[in-house]
């Protein structure tokens, strides 16, 4: 499909959910059976929640010292009672940050849709699988319509750092978490595309400033503030609120600005966040770092 909403019609002519929809072409265009197809995404799924449950044990950090334990703290002021967010949004941003610090630390994760938005999907998924106590197919199942939605920005437009900026990285993450969190939750095929609409359109024209070109500051911040926006996002659409412009019209919007972007502000570590006092600060202090 070259676009969402052709997935998202075809479920519902077939009255099926768009993960079913990709699913049946992932088999198409590979030749796996549906169940070897399903057996591949349920790895990719125990890996997050590997990466999860590792990265909430505040024992990873990077080599540069920049990221690590931040998942834990947040997650200790949500066992405190203390959380402003409540329990479901505070546990998506702890485990939005618990993944991407594992990624820091060179630990495995899902690059979903990449290794510097890692966190967004399983944060907001495992956060909404343990709120509805939904069985494990389904979750494989709204995976799969995070997918679909993947496939969609790379070959609309992209879902690389340094070819659109943050936007293509985390904004991405966001929309394919919110689509696959209505999915789970029993929302509409519709409702998905204005979910992913509505993250999405609120990361437009985010840059992507990496400080000592390093996926580490803001990169795994970012992912905490992109899951708590998708679970946002998800309740919109959830309650009926719809995107006044659709989904594949605001990933082309999207693919526009990236190519609007002067190159200092895309991955470059030349603009932004990188350059401030402290960046350069920073910058010259993890210069000659070696990664083993």
């Amino acid at each position: 499909m070259r676009t969402y909403q052709q997935l998202v019609d075809k479920a519902v002519a077939n009255q099926s959910k768009v993960g079913e929809i990709v699913l049946a072409q992932e088999t198409e265009i590979t030749g796996l059976s549906k169940e070897q197809a399903i057996i591949k995404m349920t790895r990719n799924y125990q890996v997050m929640q590997e990466a999860v449950e590792q990265g909430m044990t505040g024992q990873w950090r990077s080599l540069s010292g920049l990221v690590g334990g931040d998942a834990a703290r947040l997650n200790n002021l949500r066992l405190s009672g203390k959380s402003l967010l409540g329990n479901s949004l505070n546990m998506a941003a702890a485990r939005a940050i618990a993944v991407a610090e594992v990624n820091a630390g060179m630990g495995r994760i899902v690059a979903a849709p990449t290794a510097g938005s890692c966190g967004v999907l399983p944060g907001v998924l495992l956060t909404v699988r343990d709120i509805l106590n939904a069985a494990e197919q389904d979750v494989i199942i709204a995976l799969f319509t995070a997918a679909g939605l993947g496939v969609v920005i790379a070959e609309k437009a992209s879902v690389s750092g340094a070819e659109g900026g943050c936007q293509a990285e985390i904004g991405s993450a966001a929309a394919m978490a919110a689509a696959a969190a209505v999915e789970l939750a029993g929302g509409t095929p519709e409702q998905t595309a204005d979910a992913a609409a509505l993250a999405l359109k609120s990361f437009l024209g985010l840059v992507c400033d990496p400080v000592a070109g390093l996926v580490e500051v803001p990169c795994v911040k970012r992912n905490a503030m992109a899951a708590v926006i998708a679970l946002t996002a998800t309740e919109m659409a959830l309650a009926g609120i719809k995107s006044a412009i659709p989904v594949d019209e605001v990933i082309e919007a999207m693919s526009s600005i990236g190519r609007s972007m002067p190159c200092s502000l895309k991955e470059t570590a030349q603009g932004g966040l990188a350059t401030t006092p402290t960046g350069e600060i920073i910058r010259n202090r993890t210069t000659g770092l070696t990664i083993i």
